[in-house]
């Protein structure tokens, strides 16, 4: 691969932080310098963590931005559980969200179990 931007999983956290921001176009003003910006810098810290990863050219520094990144995706859950609780959401959006935010979720811990078979197959070499 010459670019993270190849990669499936920045793909799918890409897709799922333009999804963010357009969802935080519609919440409250006052919720500018709050949720909507937590929920905002989560996002992208998610495509932001697999690019610096994949630009360590080190397995095991590329695995710690990994999970870095599902921290993010976690902590992006917690801001849409809070968006529904507060009636910003609605339950299918919550669902939706949800959705994608576990699909990043399951296509990283595919890409983490690649980096660390790379990194014992290079230990074994």
């Amino acid at each position: 691969m010459n670019s993270f931007e190849e990669l499936e999983v920045w793909k799918a956290s890409q897709a799922l932080r333009n999804s963010i921001w357009k969802l935080t176009k519609t919440f409250p003003k006052e919720e500018l310098y709050r949720l909507s910006d937590q929920l905002i810098r989560a996002s992208r810290s998610v495509s932001a963590n697999i690019a610096e990863g994949f630009g360590r050219f080190h397995f095991q520094e590329n695995i710690q931005f990994c999970r870095q990144e599902r921290g993010s995706l976690f902590e992006m859950l917690e801001h849409i559980i809070c968006s529904y609780d507060i009636n910003y959401i609605q339950e299918n959006e919550y669902i939706a969200y949800r959705n994608q935010i576990f699909n990043c979720i399951k296509i990283l811990n595919g890409y983490i179990l690649y980096l660390k078979k790379a990194k014992l197959e290079e230990n074994i070499k």
